[in-house]
């Protein structure tokens, strides 16, 4: 187990501690490491960077001013002891991001394979990923994709 901190990018302020975990699994970390922004008490925060020190991981983070949390209508059930990634069509100049599938996996190095991906293929139809995001609110990580073609 591992001690996890998202800090806010404010060099003159310190770097501030927002949010913490001192018993995450490593393999989360790497999720984490691999999203981009983060969703937490409907507020978006955009990774910078991220880092690793003697005990603990850090994520560095600010507050978006592009993006929005968003209430989806359209969200996939929980399934008990799985890690859930939406796949959600990106479109530009929008808020609203359609959920194409959701992918349920049993384990973490899966996952982390999937949001590390540059392309999913689904149905035949290939997927060029945007951005990836963790949605503490809803206990859900989110691959926002294109279509290719």
């Amino acid at each position: 187990m591992a001690r996890l901190e998202y800090r806010l990018l404010d060099e003159a302020n310190g770097f501030p501690l927002l949010f913490y975990y001192d018993h995450i699994d490593k393999d989360e970390v790497s999720l984490r490491f691999a999203c981009d922004y983060l969703v937490k008490g409907h507020v978006v925060y955009e990774k910078t960077s991220c880092a690793i020190e003697p005990n603990c991981y850090v994520i560095y983070v600010k507050r978006s001013t592009e993006e929005q949390a968003v209430d989806y209508v359209h969200h996939a059930a929980k399934r008990w002891g799985s890690i859930q990634i939406e796949l959600r069509h990106y479109k530009e100049g929008t808020a609203d991001y359609p959920l194409v599938h959701t992918y349920y996996f049993k384990d973490d190095d899966d996952a982390l394979l999937h949001l590390q991906s540059d392309y999913l293929l689904l149905n035949g139809m290939e997927w060029e990923k945007t951005s990836a995001e963790v949605d503490e609110d809803r206990h859900v990580y989110i691959y926002y994709a294109q279509p290719t073609a």
